[in-house]
């Protein structure tokens, strides 16, 4: 592996060896500014690029991908000169040594000669439209080093966009540094990327305070759910994923809108990442920007739930003021009824409960009225909008739909409905799922993805996630046969290159919660080293080829419900109940989650070979059990 897990902190390093050439590189959110750094050595020399991205300031209007944003010239970019004499001003010519990333990104380099060493901390500003980068410089050597730099700051962009003129500029304080560097002396300078509109101020603030805040940001954001399974990859991974996850929440026109990044995708909102993958997972930090960020996402979509019962956006985009629908249905009223009914149960919270319920009922409707000949929910693609093929019906929707309904029973009863309708409704809808659905496919009895699909698809993992196990043993065996399984994750169709992190998470936790508990965990412990310790790290990514790997927020989300989900198999029955069916694999001694905020309450679930324990934070045990054992938990 390229990169080791640091001795005594929570940060992942990579000592970079003599020639040795990788790059890559890491984002990092705040409300205001989103920061994609890349980093690393080529043939050429040492790689530094800095990326901001401003979520509220626009290129174009209304458009998914209009956010400003750019990859800041090399040349705009303060750089070191070392003044020998001569009129010189060519940056600095540095070799990278070593690389952390705790939250930050930490790159430390040294001129050729060893006579300069410089640590570089770059991050983002919790609060603004900036980023910064930290430069401290030592000189090693034995004599005085002259040091001048190639620029001092300046604009780099003016670009006009539909709310005035969108300004991009650097501000730095190296100038106050530069000059005469004495044998062992050092100093800190600081550089700054700002976003702003040409009639508006640049707001930044100090440097040193805005790092302090960020690794206070940080810490919010990593505090609940704390895990401890004695295995430093999948703990330390787990950190990464809770920050990855939550830091993706940008402060727009609407309110807080958590988003997937990636270059791409700010200031909105989709039914899949926001709806069915970050909002369920947010529910159980008990975060107040997380839960007002998941609720806004659930409020975009109410507006267009009417009387005619026509498709729900996939997207609401542009600061929340338009939509993107351009591939039609997606079975995104699913993805709402699952996501939006498991937050409601699992933040405990009545007045949410009562806001979301009149949108979760108009999705359980909509869901009836696409239901086909043969019972199951009929959508026009799924989630992956016709990248492959996903016929008429497909199993992603119709096992959301399932989950949901019953989410949708418990939710009704707690507000003083009758849920009994949607308890109905379920369980039609996994006879026809069964019977629609199951199939034989290469001699594995397993499901087909939807009519007339002969290939193995990864999406078949669904209802073993929603507690569909009739055909779990051949699930599994389909999963993990040489049609799906690779190294590094499950491939979306048998025959493809394509490999996407969510199908992939999906399937680990369903593998996970329907008993293949070591199975899983040989899958899980190959899957964390490759993604936190090899050569795109240290997040789950989105999919490759496609896509670049991108970091996209709502991957790290699903990592997260795979031990919540998963491993831990827990599962909304009220808003101050859950079931819970823990599982100890054999490469695992114990399983710690401390700090759990859901249903009312602050609890652990502590489980060892000899069983599991829910204790509340007061030391109240609320239940206990044997590994596998399912049992209902009440607050």
């Amino acid at each position: 592996m390229r990169w080791h897990i640091h001795e005594t902190e929570n940060a992942v390093v990579w000592d970079v060896g003599p020639g040795e050439c990788h790059t890559d590189d890491i984002e990092m959110a705040g409300y205001g500014c989103a920061f994609v750094v890349k980093y690393g050595m080529d043939e050429s020399g040492f790689v530094l690029g800095h990326h901001p991205v401003f979520p509220s300031l626009r290129l174009r209007p209304n458009n998914t991908h209009a956010t400003y944003q750019m990859d800041i010239p090399a040349e705009k970019w303060p750089r070191l000169v070392v003044q020998d004499g001569h009129a010189a001003s060519a940056p600095l010519e540095e070799v990278l040594t070593e690389v952390k990333l705790n939250g930050t990104l930490e790159l430390t380099t040294e001129s050729k000669d060893g006579a300069l060493r410089i640590r570089r901390i770059a991050f983002p500003s919790v609060e603004y439209r900036a980023a910064y980068e930290l430069m401290t410089v030592t000189n090693a050597g034995a004599g005085p080093v002259e040091l001048a730099a190639t620029v001092l700051g300046g604009e780099v962009d003016q670009t006009m966009g539909p709310m005035g003129i969108n300004v991009c500029e650097i501000k730095t304080d190296l100038g106050d540094h530069l000059g005469t560097l004495a044998p062992g002396a050092s100093f800190t300078a600081w550089i700054a990327v700002t976003g702003r509109l040409a009639n508006e101020e640049a707001l930044f603030d100090d440097p040193h305070a805005e790092l302090r805040r960020r690794y206070e940001n940080i810490d919010r954001l990593t505090a609940p759910l704390q895990l401890d399974t004695g295995n430093r990859a999948l703990d330390l991974m787990f950190r990464f994923a809770k920050l990855r996850a939550g830091e993706s929440v940008f402060d727009t026109k609407y309110g807080l809108i958590h988003s997937p990044g990636g270059f791409s995708y700010y200031a909105a909102t989709w039914c899949n990442d926001q709806v069915e993958y970050a909002g369920p997972y947010f529910a159980y930090t008990g975060d107040e920007a997380l839960i007002e960020a998941s609720l806004n996402a659930y409020r975009m979509y109410m507006p267009f739930m009417s009387d005619r019962y026509e498709p729900i956006p996939s997207s609401v985009i542009a600061e929340g003021v338009d939509y993107w629908n351009g591939a039609g249905d997606r079975g995104d009223a699913a993805m709402y009824l699952y996501g939006a009914a498991r937050f409601a149960l699992t933040v405990g919270d009545r007045a949410v409960a009562e806001e979301l319920w009149p949108a979760i009922r108009w999705c359980a409707e909509y869901c009836e009225r696409k239901k086909n000949a043969a019972g199951v929910i009929a959508s026009d693609r799924d989630e992956l909008e016709g990248r492959f093929p996903s016929g008429d019906a497909n199993l992603c929707t119709s096992t959301l739909c399932y989950a949901g309904l019953l989410a949708a029973a418990s939710l009704a009863e707690e507000l003083g409905e009758d849920g009994a309708l949607y308890r109905e409704r379920a369980a039609a809808l996994r006879d026809a799922i069964e019977d629609f659905f199951g199939s034989t496919i290469h001699g594995i009895p397993a499901y087909r993805y939807y009519e007339g699909c002969e290939v193995m698809r990864s999406w078949i993992s669904m209802p073993l996630c929603v507690g569909i196990y009739d055909r779990a043993k051949a699930t599994v065996d389909a999963l993990t046969s040489d049609y799906l399984m690779r190294p590094d994750g499950f491939l979306t169709a048998e025959g493809s290159e394509t490999i996407w992190d969510r199908s992939t998470l999906y399937t680990l936790r369903g593998i996970f919660a329907s008993g293949y508990t070591d199975r899983a965990w040989e899958l899980l412990d190959r899957y964390v080293n490759n993604r936190l310790l090899g050569e795109r790290v240290p997040y789950a990514v989105e999919a490759y080829p496609e896509g670049g790997r991108r970091h996209l927020s709502g991957e790290s989300a699903l990592f997260c419900k795979v031990i919540l989900e998963g491993l831990l198999d827990l599962t909304p029955t009220g808003t101050a109940s859950c079931t819970v069916k823990p599982s100890l694999p054999a490469g695992m001694d114990h399983l710690r989650l401390e700090n759990i905020r859901a249903f009312g309450s602050v609890f652990g679930i502590h489980v060892d070979r000899d069983g599991w324990r829910v204790l509340r934070s007061d030391g109240r045990l609320l239940g206990a059990g044997r590994l596998g054992e399912a049992a209902e938990i009440r607050f």
